[in-house]
């Protein structure tokens, strides 16, 4: 459950990424297949349906359907269970794809790391 802390705080911290910055590296490298991902909710769409901020993520467009269900069949939400699974699994797989990420930039940073530790060594002739 603290693993990720323990690799940040006792482990080695400069190759660890801080979660809250951007990845450092070219978003190919690593992962060459790897497609941009796309707002499909608006600001403005978002705004109106007073989604909250820490919401508005690129699951969004999901939970705006959900939303107006719940609204449209009110006394009985259960009617939209397929929604809520809908916006279940996007919000599954936006986890996932942010924690690869994650372990890609932690990777890259760590062959960083070798390789400046490589060229040290050569540049000392150990």
């Amino acid at each position: 459950m603290g693993a990720h802390l323990a690799r940040r705080y006792l482990g080695d911290a400069e190759t660890e990424p801080d979660p809250l910055q951007l990845p450092t590296f070219p978003a190919e490298l690593g992962l060459p297949q790897r497609r941009p991902r796309v707002m499909v909710a608006t600001a403005e769409e978002l705004a109106r349906a007073q989604v909250p901020l820490d919401q508005r993520d690129f699951c969004a467009h999901h939970l705006l359907r959900l939303m107006r269900c719940h609204r449209d069949a009110f006394p009985a939400p259960w009617q939209c269970h397929h929604l809520r699974h809908a916006w279940d699994t996007c919000q599954h797989h936006d986890y996932v794809m942010r924690m690869k990420e994650f372990e890609r930039e932690r990777r890259l940073l760590q062959r960083q790391k070798r390789l400046r530790q490589r060229e040290v060594a050569a540049a000392t002739g150990e």
